[in-house]
């Protein structure tokens, strides 16, 4: 029979394939969750929709979450179908519940990226109405995450970039999940280097990043490289050798160890030549 449980692991599973930068699927989900959800994370839809139908009747409400999120997962998406699951997330959202907080996570989601024509503000208000009514949820703090995508790219915002990063910023105190908040801080990082921001804009948010650790794939590579490299352009020597050292240390196969030798090489000349003889 489906629980809660279950149903909130399908959702984790689902965020993937449905966002940008979506939730990186746990280790643990795979080991708890039964056929629907393995058919999920490894994008069979045919075959989940099928387990769905055999896993028992359960809480309404939660299937017809599960089979909203199904539905956004199916191509083509057409127009009746984004207003159908539409109107079933604004219903479900309707709770008090966890399971109300997932549907006006999905709901904002789908007026993010799902709609023939994104809403960005519209997505924005709705990130917010959740964070209002579950900050403690761990959808809130997704969809804070979310927010802030759209604060920096997407949304309309006086002022200069700046403004957008300061505005993104701001986000920060309202997320205490520890990967969430790194999560932020890297999109805040990475809008900066976007815009082409100074580096003593920048630094602070990789290394809180950095501090929190669990990236994954490429990531960590590319950001002890970026902090070395803006520590160079900030003048901060000692902290740039640091994170170019640990590059080479940390990294053993990467293409790029060539360049941060030559990184440190110069950081060698400098030192010898501001040595004197």
């Amino acid at each position: 029979m489906m629980t809660l449980k279950r149903l909130q692991s399908l959702m984790r599973c689902a965020v993937g394939p449905l966002a940008l930068g979506g939730a990186v699927v746990g280790s643990d989900v795979a080991a708890e969750v039964g056929s629907v959800w393995h058919h999920v994370v490894a994008h069979q839809l045919a075959e989940a929709q099928a387990a769905l139908a055999q896993a028992g009747p359960g809480d309404p409400r939660e299937r017809v979450l599960a089979e909203s999120i199904l539905a956004l997962a199916r191509s083509p998406l057409s127009a009746g179908r984004v207003r159908e699951v539409d109107e079933r997330l604004a219903g479900l959202a309707e709770g008090a519940d966890e399971l109300a907080a997932q549907a006006m996570y999905f709901r904002a989601r789908l007026h993010q990226v799902h709609a023939q024509l994104p809403e960005p503000v519209r997505a924005a208000r709705d990130f917010r109405e959740l964070a209002a009514r579950f900050p403690r949820s761990h959808w809130a703090q997704l969809g804070l995450v979310k927010l802030g995508l759209l604060t920096l790219y997407a949304t309309p915002a006086p002022g200069d970039l700046g403004t957008r990063m300061a505005a993104a910023e701001t986000l920060l105190a309202q997320v205490d999940e520890p990967g969430l908040r790194r999560d932020l801080h890297l999109q805040i990082a990475w809008a900066g280097l976007y815009y082409d921001r100074p580096p003593a804009e920048i630094l602070p948010h990789l290394l809180a990043a950095d501090g929190v650790g669990g990236l994954q794939g490429i990531v960590p590579e590319d950001l002890v490289l970026q902090i070395g490299e803006l520590s160079l352009r900030a003048g901060q020597v000692s902290q740039a050798r640091a994170y170019f050292e640990r590059f080479l240390r940390e990294f053993p196969v990467s293409t790029r160890r060539y360049n941060v030798r030559q990184r440190l090489a110069e950081l060698n000349r400098r030192d010898a030549e501001g040595a004197g003889p």
